[in-house]
């Protein structure tokens, strides 16, 4: 066979035009269990490391494929023996809790962890692809190991892996670029790790899986807590994006959305309950258009007759009023605000969050509920991205300023001392100053809590890089960040000092080592120092 045909059984994956094999498993490719099934097989044929004379399957089966294929064929649970990880985790809190799983895995095939990279046997970096700032460090962290692998010529130079949503979204240029990457896994691909890594030690030129999945939620997998003694913690319940913002690069990098069954959610929150954590943050990257279409269970596993309300398969999914999405409508299966009644009931002592939420998902019910549940925190993250008609059309934002001005008016009435938060981008393609003054009037009128502000970078793939030009100068992007920072420090200030004096209720969730006091944070998400 050659250097770019697969042998027969073997999945076809993508090789380097020369010498030992770059392998890549993405969606235009068998998945990498194929692969593992293949190898397993072959193994039986005799293809362990060396094939006998006269064996047909010899003449099938390139030799530099034979170490790939022995080292798929082993079990999980012997191949990270006596070896050590190192990780940094770079971005979003899924990122966070998405390392959690990672180390799950990873132990349970007998790696254990290390805080110092020169124990490492594999460095991985848990990456982030939302803006161009964010890939530029993960470049020059790799680039460092790179480095220090070089000039530490007394032990062998430990395997680089990339995960992430830069893993999926650069793959090719990870592996090619100077040899910096050994292994790219992407987000739906973590159960995969142990055996790529072990893959990548048998001399390859790279192992990438990058496969994206339909129904990955990893739910059997209780995480490993990054930092065991903490009091709050995150909990994925569904992943992926349907919303295909033209600016967001996230649902090519963690595919459509699929959620986690209540049972499975409800179950690790009565684990953490039991553990003595007091807050718990629910994660997903558009969390509250949640929807469980398992079966017709109730969230303790018992069947219900007839099936709960919101399981109706001919009940659409309601929106925030005003609000629109053109992804396809979503029908039955239990919804956002069924799950947070279900959690809020666990122990009412635990307090209950939840990230990231896009607006159209913001229904009366799932307001009426926060209201009645004390312990379902009164702080709401509303990104409205920006404050122009016609900018949030080319965004594709499904909404109007004035649909979502009507939602923060709702939101204030409904529940009383709400703090609202939000995520804000200014110089979007074509953004000229009049829609920057919208945005900017918007900031004034709403007077956020707290806001993320971001200058807009420009992302492959996404429907503005198809469709629109990054042409706002980056020293218009550069003024408009700096303004919109100025206003929302404005009003956080005075609505920070109109608190002052009044009592809160404060989860402490350590020392503060920079205030030299304990800190901790209200329900409304603000920060707070303890002077002892």
């Amino acid at each position: 066979a050659s250097a770019t045909s697969a042998p027969p059984g073997v999945p076809a994956p993508k090789y380097s035009p020369s010498g030992r094999p770059k392998i890549i498993f993405n969606n235009r490719s068998p998945s990498f269990d194929e692969f593992i099934q293949s190898a397993r097989a072959s193994q039986l044929e005799g293809l362990s490391g060396s094939v006998p004379d006269g064996s047909t399957a010899k003449a099938n089966v390139p030799s530099y494929l034979f170490p790939a294929l022995h080292a798929a064929a082993q079990p999980r649970q012997s191949l990270g023996q006596g070896r050590k990880y190192f990780i940094e985790v770079y971005g979003c809190q899924m990122n966070v809790n998405d390392t959690e799983v990672l180390m799950a895995i990873l132990n349970e095939a007998g790696y254990a962890r290390t805080h110092t990279v020169e124990e490492a046997s594999v460095i991985f970096l848990m990456t982030c692809s939302i803006r161009e700032n964010a890939e530029k460090k993960i470049w020059r962290r790799l680039k460092h190991y790179k480095s220090l692998g070089e000039s530490n010529q007394s032990r062998t130079a430990p395997l680089v892996g990339v995960l992430g949503c830069m893993a999926e979204r650069l793959k090719d240029k990870l592996l090619d670029t100077d040899k910096l990457v050994d292994v790219v896994c992407g987000p739906d691909a973590y159960r995969s790790l142990p055996h790529l890594l072990s893959v990548a030690e048998e001399s390859m030129s790279g192992v990438a899986n990058v496969l994206l999945s339909a129904d990955e939620t990893y739910a059997d997998i209780t995480p490993v807590r990054l930092h065991p003694n903490q009091v709050s913690v995150h909990l994925s319940i569904m992943r992926g994006c349907n919303n295909m913002c033209s600016f967001c690069i996230v649902p090519f990098t963690r595919g459509n959305e699929r959620s986690r069954p209540i049972d499975s959610i409800v179950q690790e929150v009565e684990k953490l309950n039991q553990q003595g954590i007091r807050e718990i943050m629910l994660l997903g990257q558009n969390v509250n258009s949640y929807r469980d279409e398992s079966e017709y269970r109730s969230y303790s596993g018992v069947e219900t007759s007839p099936p709960p309300q919101s399981t109706d398969p001919s009940q659409p999914t309601i929106m925030s009023r005003g609000f629109k999405t053109i992804y396809k409508t979503k029908y039955g299966g239990r919804r956002f605000a069924d799950l947070m009644d279900a959690v809020a009931q666990v122990n009412p002592e635990i307090r209950i969050r939840f990230t990231s939420p896009h607006p159209k998902d913001f229904p009366d019910e799932l307001l009426h509920l926060i209201r009645d549940r004390p312990n379902l925190c009164s702080n709401l993250h509303l990104p409205v991205q920006s404050g122009s008609n016609t900018v949030l059309e080319r965004m594709r934002r499904g909404y109007t300023r004035e649909a979502y001005l009507d939602l923060v008016k709702l939101a204030r009435e409904t529940i009383p001392g709400v703090t609202l938060s939000t995520d804000m981008i200014v110089g979007f393609c074509g953004e000229t100053e009049a829609e920057f003054r919208d945005t900017a009037d918007l900031m004034h009128q709403v007077q956020y809590d707290m806001a993320y502000m971001f200058a807009y970078s420009m992302r492959e793939k996404t429907h503005a890089h198809r469709r629109y030009t990054d042409d706002v100068p980056e020293a218009d992007k550069a003024r408009r960040l700096t303004e919109i920072i100025d206003i929302f420090h404005q009003h956080a200030r005075t609505r920070n000092q109109a608190l002052l004096h009044q009592p809160q209720l404060v989860l402490v969730d350590g020392y503060s080592k920079k205030h030299d006091c304990w800190s901790g944070r209200t329900d409304g998400n603000h920060k707070v120092f303890i002077q002892s």
